[in-house]
């Protein structure tokens, strides 16, 4: 079989420590060369040794025969330009063969230096190569100075913490959704063997079943378009147009049913760019928390206008005390204040809606606890 030219190139791996020695063996003969000229140029036109003949002797009283003076000194300028010539090429040939060997040793320095240089980089690929799904709590953990690829260290195991962070995250949301899909149809599977058990079972027993079934299956279809909900959330929304806060929350509390809580609204102008039927669903999701969430009794105020030069959202409403530190939980998905049996219907994704859409929107949500109980949740777009 004939190799082929990429074949061959294959054999070679220019990787960066060769193309940093080349480089630098090639900056350091490239200059050498410019100095060898440089050198070279001012010997050469600098001006030669003088012959000067001032007088004639000859020892004793030999008589002295006649020469020509010209002729002389154009014999010495001629010797002397030889002379140059020889001492330029000896120059030129002993530069040449020194330029080589300094050309040689920078090489092999430049192969050694680079190599020092790229060693942190090679234990981190070494690491990063070993790091998978199964074990991002590791670190590359870079020592040294505190330069360029410490730095860039540093950043790898900041990108590899947001990466375990999300995989844990994915991890409990996955574990949660099954847990909230798998207990109802657990709970309809019970409903159907106790009947299907019961010999006397009548139609009016069987139609009990099925209004418990439709029940059942109506809160797991609330549950999946909550998940589609906060899965479109998380990816953004679709398109932008400029809209007004106001428009949304008046549709929210317009769509409100008649037994519901009531909300005292002040909707002032607050212009922001997004999508309007995501902006609808935060405003919903805030007012319907804060009505499940609520005390017999008790109150809810919707404001929207702009504040500091930002548009904002404003839901606070009366209920139950909530801790300060329980408040960053509330926004996570499946995330409640009591227990399931213990707390108002619902499904914990609420507040995690609000938040997965603010983020998608470059906004903040701010969230604290009333003085007497209940929650005021800001949201506050760019």
């Amino acid at each position: 079989m004939r190799a082929t030219a990429s074949d061959r190139g294959r054999g070679l791996r220019w990787t960066v420590r060769l193309r940093m020695t080349l480089l630098y063996g090639g900056l350091f003969l490239v200059s050498g060369v410019a100095l060898l000229g440089i050198t070279y140029l001012l010997v050469a036109t600098a001006d030669g040794p003088k012959f000067v003949i001032s007088r004639q002797r000859a020892p004793g009283d030999l008589p002295l025969p006649a020469l020509d003076r010209e002729a002389l000194e154009a014999w010495g300028r001629a010797h002397a330009a030889e002379d140059r010539a020889r001492r330029l090429s000896e120059l030129l040939n002993r530069s040449a063969v020194a330029l080589a060997l300094m050309s040689t040793v920078s090489v092999a320095l430049g192969w050694v230096m680079a190599g020092r240089v790229l060693r942190p980089v090679r234990t981190m690929a070494d690491k990063a190569r070993r790091i998978s799904e199964r074990n991002l709590h590791e670190r590359l953990a870079v020592t040294g100075p505190d330069d360029e690829l410490k730095d860039l260290g540093d950043t790898f195991d900041g990108l590899l913490a947001r990466l375990d962070s999300a995989f844990d995250a994915q991890k409990r949301f996955v574990a949660n959704a099954s847990h909230e899909l798998r207990t109802p149809l657990t709970f309809q599977r019970a409903m159907i063997e106790v009947t299907l058990g019961d010999p006397d079972a009548d139609a009016a027993t069987l139609r009990e079943l099925c209004e418990r079934l439709l029940t059942a299956g109506e809160e797991q279809e609330r549950l999946i378009e909550a998940l589609l909900t906060l899965s479109s959330s998380q990816r953004g929304p679709e398109h932008r147009e400029p809209t007004d806060l106001a428009g949304p929350a008046g549709d929210v509390l317009l769509a409100s049913p008649p037994d519901a809580l009531p909300v005292e609204a002040v909707l002032r102008p607050a212009p922001v760019t997004g999508d309007p039927r995501l902006l609808e669903r935060l405003v919903g999701n805030l007012v319907d928390n804060a009505r499940r969430h609520n005390r017999p009794g008790g109150w809810i105020r919707l404001t929207t206008g702009v504040r500091d030069g930002r548009s904002e959202l404003r839901v606070v409403n009366s209920g139950p005390v909530v801790n300060a530190a329980d408040i960053d939980r509330l926004f996570q998905p499946f995330q409640r204040l009591h227990p399931r049996t213990a707390g108002p219907p619902g499904h914990g994704l609420g507040l995690s809606i609000v938040a997965a859409i603010a983020a998608a929107h470059d906004a903040d949500v701010e969230a604290d606890p009333g003085p007497r109980g209940g929650l005021d949740v800001r949201v506050r777009f760019p």
